[in-house]
Protein backbone atom coordinates (compact mmCIF):
# COMPACT_ATOMS: atom_id res chain seq x y z
CA UNK A 1 0.00 0.00 0.00
CA UNK A 2 1.29 3.22 -0.67
CA UNK A 3 2.33 5.70 1.79
CA UNK A 4 -0.05 8.77 0.01
CA UNK A 5 -2.51 6.53 0.51
CA UNK A 6 -1.94 5.35 3.99
CA UNK A 7 -1.88 9.38 4.86
CA UNK A 8 -5.20 9.87 2.90
CA UNK A 9 -7.22 7.02 4.61
CA UNK A 10 -5.17 7.87 8.45
CA UNK A 11 -6.22 11.42 7.65
CA UNK A 12 -10.29 10.63 6.40
CA UNK A 13 -10.18 7.89 9.53
CA UNK A 14 -9.76 10.86 11.81
CA UNK A 15 -12.23 13.00 10.38
CA UNK A 16 -14.90 10.74 10.03
CA UNK A 17 -14.70 9.31 13.98
CA UNK A 18 -14.62 13.15 14.86
CA UNK A 19 -17.86 13.48 12.93
CA UNK A 20 -19.54 10.41 13.85
CA UNK A 21 -18.77 10.71 17.58
CA UNK A 22 -20.25 14.46 17.43
CA UNK A 23 -23.36 13.35 16.13
CA UNK A 24 -23.73 10.63 18.41
CA UNK A 25 -22.88 13.33 21.15
CA UNK A 26 -25.27 15.07 19.85
CA UNK A 27 -28.28 12.75 19.52
CA UNK A 28 -28.10 11.53 23.06
CA UNK A 29 -27.14 15.58 24.96
CA UNK A 30 -30.25 16.12 27.13
CA UNK A 31 -32.69 18.27 25.98
CA UNK A 32 -31.92 21.24 28.35
CA UNK A 33 -27.70 21.05 27.62
CA UNK A 34 -26.68 24.54 26.73
CA UNK A 35 -22.93 24.33 25.06
CA UNK A 36 -22.21 27.74 25.81
CA UNK A 37 -21.71 26.96 29.66
CA UNK A 38 -18.73 25.17 29.08
CA UNK A 39 -16.22 25.67 32.53
CA UNK A 40 -13.14 27.96 31.71
CA UNK A 41 -11.11 25.86 33.38
CA UNK A 42 -11.93 23.45 30.58
CA UNK A 43 -11.23 26.02 27.89
CA UNK A 44 -7.84 26.76 29.90
CA UNK A 45 -7.04 23.14 30.11
CA UNK A 46 -7.95 22.44 26.02
CA UNK A 47 -5.76 25.26 25.52
CA UNK A 48 -3.12 24.30 27.31
CA UNK A 49 -3.24 20.42 26.11
CA UNK A 50 -2.75 21.44 22.90
CA UNK A 51 -0.24 23.74 23.07
CA UNK A 52 1.74 21.09 24.63
CA UNK A 53 1.21 18.82 22.28
CA UNK A 54 1.78 21.05 19.46
CA UNK A 55 5.46 21.66 20.90
CA UNK A 56 5.91 17.71 21.36
CA UNK A 57 4.79 17.16 17.45
CA UNK A 58 7.02 19.81 16.84
CA UNK A 59 10.13 18.57 18.73
CA UNK A 60 9.21 14.68 17.43
CA UNK A 61 8.96 16.09 13.55
CA UNK A 62 12.46 17.76 13.70
CA UNK A 63 13.82 15.10 15.26
CA UNK A 64 13.18 12.27 13.05
CA UNK A 65 14.07 14.86 10.33
CA UNK A 66 17.35 15.69 11.64
CA UNK A 67 18.35 11.73 12.00
CA UNK A 68 17.49 11.16 8.26
CA UNK A 69 19.53 14.33 7.36
CA UNK A 70 22.04 12.72 9.57
CA UNK A 71 21.53 9.34 7.75
CA UNK A 72 22.34 11.31 4.46
CA UNK A 73 25.54 12.45 5.66
CA UNK A 74 26.51 9.13 6.82
CA UNK A 75 25.86 7.74 3.03
CA UNK A 76 27.76 10.94 1.86
CA UNK A 77 30.94 10.81 4.24
CA UNK A 78 30.95 7.04 3.63
CA UNK A 79 31.43 7.77 -0.06
CA UNK A 80 33.63 10.08 -0.19
CA UNK A 81 36.39 8.28 2.01
CA UNK A 82 36.31 5.24 -0.53
CA UNK A 83 36.38 7.85 -3.12
CA UNK A 84 39.59 9.36 -2.32
CA UNK A 85 40.97 5.73 -1.29
CA UNK A 86 41.07 5.07 -5.08
CA UNK A 87 42.48 8.04 -6.43
CA UNK A 88 45.19 8.06 -3.88
CA UNK A 89 46.76 4.78 -4.58
CA UNK A 90 47.17 5.95 -7.87
CA UNK A 91 51.07 6.47 -6.61
CA UNK A 92 51.27 2.69 -5.81
CA UNK A 93 52.41 0.02 -7.88
CA UNK A 94 49.35 -1.08 -10.93
CA UNK A 95 48.93 -4.00 -9.54
CA UNK A 96 48.71 -2.98 -5.88
CA UNK A 97 46.91 -0.02 -7.32
CA UNK A 98 44.47 -2.46 -9.07
CA UNK A 99 43.83 -4.64 -6.21
CA UNK A 100 42.86 -2.16 -3.65
CA UNK A 101 40.70 -0.08 -6.70
CA UNK A 102 38.88 -3.85 -7.04
CA UNK A 103 38.09 -4.15 -3.55
CA UNK A 104 36.47 -0.17 -3.27
CA UNK A 105 34.31 -1.51 -6.16
CA UNK A 106 33.57 -4.65 -4.81
CA UNK A 107 32.58 -3.08 -1.67
CA UNK A 108 30.50 -0.56 -3.28
CA UNK A 109 28.77 -2.55 -5.63
CA UNK A 110 28.06 -5.06 -2.99
CA UNK A 111 26.44 -1.66 -0.88
CA UNK A 112 24.16 0.09 -3.47
CA UNK A 113 23.03 -3.34 -4.47
CA UNK A 114 22.28 -6.23 -1.92
CA UNK A 115 22.96 -3.91 1.75
CA UNK A 116 20.63 -1.42 0.56
CA UNK A 117 18.15 -3.69 -0.17
CA UNK A 118 18.51 -5.07 3.27
CA UNK A 119 18.70 -1.81 4.57
CA UNK A 120 15.19 -1.54 3.29
CA UNK A 121 13.83 -4.49 4.41
CA UNK A 122 15.43 -5.46 7.52
CA UNK A 123 17.02 -2.50 9.12
CA UNK A 124 20.33 -3.46 9.33
CA UNK A 125 23.69 -4.01 6.96
CA UNK A 126 25.51 -7.24 5.89
CA UNK A 127 28.14 -9.39 7.08
CA UNK A 128 29.24 -9.31 3.86
CA UNK A 129 29.74 -5.80 3.23
CA UNK A 130 31.75 -5.95 6.70
CA UNK A 131 33.62 -8.16 5.06
CA UNK A 132 34.79 -6.59 2.23
CA UNK A 133 35.73 -3.43 4.05
CA UNK A 134 37.74 -5.46 6.20
CA UNK A 135 39.32 -7.32 2.85
CA UNK A 136 40.19 -3.59 1.84
CA UNK A 137 41.42 -2.19 4.99
CA UNK A 138 43.93 -5.66 5.04
CA UNK A 139 44.93 -4.80 1.34
CA UNK A 140 45.57 -1.05 1.95
CA UNK A 141 47.70 -2.01 5.39
CA UNK A 142 49.65 -4.79 3.87
CA UNK A 143 51.23 -3.27 1.05
CA UNK A 144 54.70 -1.32 2.25
CA UNK A 145 55.76 1.68 0.72
CA UNK A 146 58.48 1.15 -1.51
CA UNK A 147 59.54 4.90 -1.13
CA UNK A 148 59.48 8.32 0.09
CA UNK A 149 56.58 9.17 -2.23
CA UNK A 150 54.62 6.07 -1.87
CA UNK A 151 55.26 6.68 2.00
CA UNK A 152 53.79 10.05 1.98
CA UNK A 153 50.37 8.53 0.86
CA UNK A 154 50.30 5.49 3.21
CA UNK A 155 49.10 7.50 6.34
CA UNK A 156 46.47 9.51 4.85
CA UNK A 157 45.40 5.84 3.11
CA UNK A 158 44.80 4.76 6.58
CA UNK A 159 42.87 7.65 7.72
CA UNK A 160 40.03 7.44 5.08
CA UNK A 161 40.03 3.86 5.79
CA UNK A 162 39.47 4.58 9.17
CA UNK A 163 36.89 7.34 7.89
CA UNK A 164 34.93 4.89 5.98
CA UNK A 165 34.79 2.26 8.50
CA UNK A 166 33.64 5.21 10.70
CA UNK A 167 30.52 6.60 8.47
CA UNK A 168 29.32 2.64 7.91
CA UNK A 169 29.36 1.77 11.42
CA UNK A 170 26.97 5.60 12.02
CA UNK A 171 25.28 4.13 8.81
CA UNK A 172 24.70 0.57 10.34
CA UNK A 173 23.39 2.50 13.83
CA UNK A 174 20.85 4.84 12.06
CA UNK A 175 19.19 2.09 9.84
CA UNK A 176 16.44 1.25 12.02
CA UNK A 177 13.62 3.34 13.77
CA UNK A 178 14.36 6.63 15.23
CA UNK A 179 11.21 7.07 17.70
CA UNK A 180 11.17 4.45 20.38
CA UNK A 181 8.09 2.60 21.60
CA UNK A 182 7.54 4.82 24.46
CA UNK A 183 7.72 7.80 22.80
CA UNK A 184 4.89 6.54 19.96
CA UNK A 185 2.90 5.53 22.63
CA UNK A 186 3.14 8.78 24.15
CA UNK A 187 2.15 10.78 20.91
CA UNK A 188 -0.86 8.83 20.22
CA UNK A 189 -2.05 8.78 23.42
CA UNK A 190 -1.25 12.89 23.43
CA UNK A 191 -3.66 12.97 19.93
CA UNK A 192 -6.35 11.20 21.68
CA UNK A 193 -6.28 13.25 24.82
CA UNK A 194 -6.05 16.54 22.88
CA UNK A 195 -8.81 15.20 20.21
CA UNK A 196 -11.47 14.40 23.25
CA UNK A 197 -11.05 17.62 24.31
CA UNK A 198 -12.62 19.19 21.58
CA UNK A 199 -15.75 17.06 23.04
CA UNK A 200 -14.92 18.93 26.57
CA UNK A 201 -16.10 21.99 24.42
CA UNK A 202 -19.31 20.63 23.91
CA UNK A 203 -19.02 21.08 20.09
CA UNK A 204 -22.52 21.23 18.35
CA UNK A 205 -23.52 19.69 15.05
CA UNK A 206 -23.36 23.17 12.86
CA UNK A 207 -21.60 22.74 9.70
CA UNK A 208 -18.79 25.23 10.70
CA UNK A 209 -17.88 23.44 14.07
CA UNK A 210 -17.84 19.79 12.59
CA UNK A 211 -15.53 21.17 9.47
CA UNK A 212 -12.89 22.48 12.20
CA UNK A 213 -13.10 19.68 14.43
CA UNK A 214 -12.74 16.73 11.48
CA UNK A 215 -9.81 19.58 9.78
CA UNK A 216 -8.09 20.37 13.49
CA UNK A 217 -8.09 15.89 14.08
CA UNK A 218 -7.10 15.49 10.28
CA UNK A 219 -4.08 17.74 10.65
CA UNK A 220 -2.51 15.90 13.74
CA UNK A 221 -3.28 12.56 11.93
CA UNK A 222 -0.99 14.28 8.84
CA UNK A 223 1.76 15.24 11.85
CA UNK A 224 1.53 11.96 13.14
CA UNK A 225 2.16 10.05 9.62
CA UNK A 226 5.24 12.67 8.89
CA UNK A 227 6.87 11.19 11.89
CA UNK A 228 6.16 7.67 11.01
CA UNK A 229 7.16 8.24 7.97
CA UNK A 230 10.83 9.75 8.37
CA UNK A 231 10.98 7.81 11.33
CA UNK A 232 13.08 4.71 9.29
CA UNK A 233 15.92 7.19 7.19
CA UNK A 234 16.63 4.31 4.69
CA UNK A 235 13.49 2.33 4.43
CA UNK A 236 10.47 4.83 4.47
CA UNK A 237 9.20 8.04 2.80
CA UNK A 238 11.98 10.34 1.55
CA UNK A 239 14.90 8.01 2.20
CA UNK A 240 18.32 8.64 2.38
CA UNK A 241 19.90 7.21 -1.18
CA UNK A 242 23.08 5.51 -2.45
CA UNK A 243 23.15 8.28 -4.46
CA UNK A 244 26.55 9.67 -3.14
CA UNK A 245 27.99 6.66 -4.06
CA UNK A 246 26.60 6.33 -7.74
CA UNK A 247 27.40 9.98 -8.05
CA UNK A 248 31.17 9.43 -7.37
CA UNK A 249 31.43 6.02 -8.84
CA UNK A 250 29.78 6.08 -11.86
CA UNK A 251 30.47 2.51 -13.53
CA UNK A 252 28.96 0.93 -10.60
CA UNK A 253 25.26 0.12 -11.40
CA UNK A 254 22.49 0.36 -8.75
Amino acid sequence: MSDWLVLVLAMLAACAVVVVITLVRHKRAPDDEDPSETPDVIEYMTMWIGVVYAIVLGLAIAGVWEARSSAQDHVQAEAQALHEISERVRVYPPDVRDRIRDDVNAYVGHVVTTEWKAMKEHEQVTDRGAEQLAQLRHDVTDYQPKNDFEAQAYQPLLDQIAAADQARNARADSAGATMPPVVWWGLLSGAVVTIGMVFALQIRRTRRELVLAGLFSATIAFMLFLIWDFDAPYSRGITATAAPFLNLFPNIKG
